[in-house]
């Protein structure tokens, strides 16, 4: 009896021991493949990041690239990827404008009305109002008459509820800007026929036609008293808004969803201008930059990948990999990779993080910008929007590196645009008399995204060099669609010549 016992009891030890020995084999097989996981996880981010690397030098052959690339586009239409847009803007506002001026910004699902009243040298812009609207659905689809009617309609209760003291002098026409943020092709300051619609708009009988004159015939069906002085679009309606509070700015740069440059070039310079050279000697040109290519650009299967399954494959490549629409879908591609090959978030790859566009830029730079210990903002972001519940603090540092080449890469190429348009106007040098450059920057990501900005400006001082750099400032330029394009009205306005006289 004892005898059987005793075999039971080591019987059990036995097992007992080999139990033990297979959950500590279970362990060790776990934690190595948990290592072997971080390891998998940690050779995508070095090879990203070092696939993302924008050296000096590299940076130094994308600016000379981009004034290459702007001379050719200057010479003749379709002379290069940058379409470089002759505005026919070649008056900038000065500061001396006086009087009440509109503006219509219509950039996407939504559009303004403004009034701006300018009080001259002395005076700056006295007041500003506006009012918003968005466009139904059904518009954005429908006929040219039904969208430029529904606008209008909004223009005249606007102007109907305006105080006395906005009212013309007697036998004078109200004067708008009109920022429209679609690809036109510019035939005067206020002419201009659309070549296609973009941001889910899609009105075929608009296609071809002078958007300048759809709106004044709307606005007469309408009883609307008010000329188009100005067709402009943002980057340049920046431009303007920028040189009315300093006679220094001399290039625009947009950096929001999308991206844009605009800048002030000699008229002489512009082989492909065949119309008599403006008195001012100067004329603003629209690059559409958004558009450069070079094979300088340090491009990843991630951006590929994103290229080939956009709207528009091959185009704008410079604009997918520096502007807000793109960074955070960029960041979203990294992740599922290391969740797919790596197991970064766990054995199963979370289903939210395989939906295109799912992180969005303004998510991605809250991460950016987390300085909690725990990195607490990281982890809600991941649990909010892709349902990953918990996360290691190593795992958040690895994202927060992550937004990080990301951006950085976007900022620096960036410079490296901004120092091609300096090279082309011959200020990236120190210039005789001290003279100054200013770019007036807006745009959602530059305005909100710090690290960004803040990159953008550092890498601008490194590769201008401090002397020249001294001799080059950067300023937030705000509302260019709306001011802006209300300005150009001002300085196009057809009764100059009678406040100068």
């Amino acid at each position: 009896m004892k005898e059987g016992m005793g075999k039971v009891a080591v019987g059990a030890a036995v097992i007992g021991a080999a139990a033990v020995v297979g959950v500590a084999a279970l362990v060790v097989r776990q934690r190595m493949k948990t290592s072997g996981r971080w390891a998998r996880a940690m050779s995508i981010v070095k090879e990203f990041e070092e696939k993302c690397g924008t050296p000096e030098g590299k940076l130094k052959q994308v600016a000379d690239a981009m004034t290459v690339e702007m001379h050719a586009g200057l010479a003749s239409e379709g002379g290069s990827k940058l379409k470089m847009l002759i505005s026919y803007v070649d008056n900038l506002p000065t500061g001396n404008e006086e009087g009440v001026f509109y503006a219509l910004d219509l950039g996407g699902t939504n559009f303004r009305v403004l009034r701006v009243q300018l009080g001259g040298r002395e005076g700056g812009i006295v007041h500003q109002e506006f009012a918003e609207a968005s466009i139904p659905p059904a518009l954005m689809c429908g006929t040219s008459d039904a969208l430029f009617d529904y606008i209008a309609e909004k223009l005249a209760s606007f102007v109907a509820e305006e105080e006395q003291r906005f009212q013309q002098p007697p036998g004078r026409q109200r004067e708008l800007g009109f920022t429209f943020s679609f690809p036109v092709m510019q035939t005067s300051i206020n002419s201009g026929t659309l070549i296609r619609w973009t941001k889910g708009f899609s009105i075929e009988d608009a296609v071809s036609q002078d958007v300048v004159n759809e709106l004044t015939k709307a606005l007469k069906r309408k009883g609307v008293e008010m000329r188009v002085a100005a067709l402009v679009n943002d980057t340049i309606g920046t431009l303007a808004g920028g040189r009315y509070t300093n006679k220094d700015v001399a290039v625009a740069v947009i950096l929001g969803t999308g991206t844009n440059a605009a800048y002030v070039e000699r008229a002489q310079a512009i082989p492909k201008w065949h119309g008599p050279l403006p008195k001012s000697g100067e004329m603003v040109i629209n690059m559409e930059w958004g558009n450069f290519r070079s094979s300088h650009i340090p491009l990843t299967e991630y951006d590929h990948a994103l290229d080939v399954e956009s709207l528009n494959p091959g185009e704008q490549l410079f604009e997918k990999i520096t502007s807000g629409m793109y960074l955070g879908e960029i960041l979203r591609r990294v992740l599922l990779k290391m969740a797919e090959e790596a197991f970064f978030f766990g054995d199963e790859v979370p289903p939210k993080l395989k939906i295109p566009f799912i992180l969005r830029t303004p998510e991605m730079s809250s991460m950016h910008h987390d300085t909690s210990s725990d990195l607490k903002v990281v982890g809600n972001k991941l649990k909010e929007i892709l349902e990953i519940s918990s996360t290691s603090l190593k795992t958040r540092r690895v994202v927060v590196e992550l937004c990080n080449i990301v951006a950085t890469r976007g900022a620096r190429l960036a410079a490296a645009g901004i120092l091609g348009i300096l090279k082309k106007m011959g200020r990236d040098a120190l210039r005789e008399g001290g003279e100054k450059t200013v770019i007036a920057m807006d745009g959602g990501l530059y305005k909100h995204y710090t690290e960004y900005s803040t990159c953008l400006e550092n890498t601008l001082r490194e590769l201008l060099g401090e002397e020249t750099a001294s001799s080059i400032s950067v300023e937030h330029s705000n509302d260019g669609s709306g001011i802006g394009a209300a300005l150009l009205a001002a300085s196009h306005s057809l009764y100059l010549d009678e406040k100068s006289s």
